[in-house]
């Protein structure tokens, strides 16, 4: 029976996956659905820094930067070879997985504050990175930035389309859900909850502290590498301004609003970070009301909701559950 436990686990995460392959292409607008992806795909990048901050209280607010770095990878990578985009967003992953670990250094002599100022520091390297090099766009030199008519980013065979891209988005989504799961149940995750619990006590279970921080910050990384090449096969092209240092300020944000225990709490803050602006502009209104949104939901979390929305919606269930 404990076997069957992780199966019984994911089968929340299948089920909202067919509804979402079902559903929202199907009832969709062409805008809507890169809306949708767009969501699909910080949705992961927001599954790496929930993993930090929930299993070893490490805040991690490079999260956006380490997915600007996926995608040029990943664009870079496509104009420069011919090979698949499978292999181009793995290889943007792990290039974006080595640069997590490197961030993981400091994480060993410091957290809370202190660490968090110096992964927004390293946010800020890059957006300056950024807006210095620019995203590749199919210019000659290993740089690749043309001024006029830039290549294209090429996209799977199966998922051309935006709608078949967005179900392609959500296949990709759910796995690194999942794989960031299964890292939860597994040996790493049982590492980490004896390193946040205690540091020395770790040790002298014959934990390696130093290892397996470096290997949450190696997961973090891995998922925004996934994240940046999916966003660049959605894109095309990339624009340094989206990868503010504070926009990996907002999604941590929304990670605690959404919940950082679980999936379900990444998939909500996809949603608040992009679904809610699109809403707003949809309506007539400024998408920056959303700020002040999301800071009353912010306050909202951490006065009364500790564990996020997901929290309070598994909270509600329950009580219906036994209620009947």
């Amino acid at each position: 029976m404990v076997r069957m436990k992780p199966l019984r686990d994911g089968l929340p995460v299948l089920t909202l996956l067919l509804l979402c392959l079902t559903v929202v292409p199907a009832i969709a607008g062409a805008i809507w659905v890169k809306v949708f992806t767009s969501a699909a795909i910080f949705a992961l990048a927001a599954r790496g820094a929930s993993v930090l901050y929930a299993r070893l209280g490490l805040v991690n607010l490079a999260q956006v930067a380490l997915v600007g770095v996926g995608g040029w990878t990943v664009l870079r990578l496509n104009y420069a070879t011919s090979l698949p985009f499978e292999v181009l967003l793995l290889a943007g992953a792990g290039v974006t997985a080595l640069i997590g670990m490197l961030l993981a250094l400091p994480a060993l002599r410091m957290r809370g504050l202190y660490l968090a100022l110096v992964t927004l520091m390293a946010a800020g390297a890059f957006q300056i990175l950024f807006t210095a090099f620019q995203f590749p766009n199919g210019g000659s030199g290993f740089w690749g930035v043309a001024l006029q008519s830039p290549g294209e980013m090429r996209r799977p065979a199966i998922a051309a389309g935006d709608t078949a891209y967005l179900r392609y988005v959500i296949c990709i989504a759910a796995l690194g859900m999942l794989f960031a799961a299964w890292h939860e149940r597994a040996r790493p995750g049982r590492a980490w909850a004896m390193i946040r619990q205690s540091e020395a006590n770790a040790m002298a279970a014959g934990v390696n502290v130093t290892v397996y921080k470096v290997w949450a910050f190696g997961l973090a990384g891995f998922l925004a590498g996934l994240a940046g090449g999916l966003l660049a096969g959605a894109l095309n092209i990339l624009d340094a301004r989206s990868f503010a240092a504070g926009e990996s300020i907002l999604l941590f944000a929304l990670c605690v609003v959404g919940g950082v225990y679980g999936w379900l709490g990444a998939v909500l803050a996809g949603i608040l970070y992009r679904v809610v602006p699109a809403l707003l502009n949809d309506w007539g209104l400024d998408s920056d009301l959303s700020l002040v949104l999301f800071g009353a939901a912010l306050l909202h979390a951490l006065m009364t909701a500790p564990r996020g929305i997901a929290g309070q919606l598994s909270g509600v269930l329950g009580s219906v559950g036994s209620a009947r």
